[in-house]
């Protein structure tokens, strides 16, 4: 395992745990499943071709990592209703992001 997997894979599902039990005791379960399902925004990478290209940068590659979609991430952190969402999607974006340049 490199140290670019265990970054990337740390910053996918140990540090979403990390923030789910810290800032949101009373419903942590339900947060971490939130971040755990915007992992599904990696389905847009079936859309490349080829699939998986080892030095390729998400960012502003596939679709919902486009800088118009993050737009819509960031403009849902002013809705209640789609916060947490788009908090882990925000998340998961500077996760790829992070990913880019190691």
């Amino acid at each position: 395992m490199s140290f670019k997997f265990i970054i990337h894979y740390g910053l996918h599902f140990f540090v979403p745990f990390l923030i789910s039990i810290l800032f949101f005791r009373e419903k942590w379960k339900t947060v971490y499943l939130l971040f755990l399902l915007s992992m599904l925004v990696d389905l847009d990478h079936l859309l490349a071709n080829p699939i998986f290209a080892k030095n390729r940068c998400s960012i502003n590659f596939h679709p919902l990592h486009s800088y118009i979609a993050i737009g819509i991430y960031v403009i849902g952190l002013f809705f209640k209703k789609t916060r947490i969402l788009c908090f882990a999607l925000l998340f998961h974006m500077l996760t790829d992001y992070i990913d880019c340049y190691l």
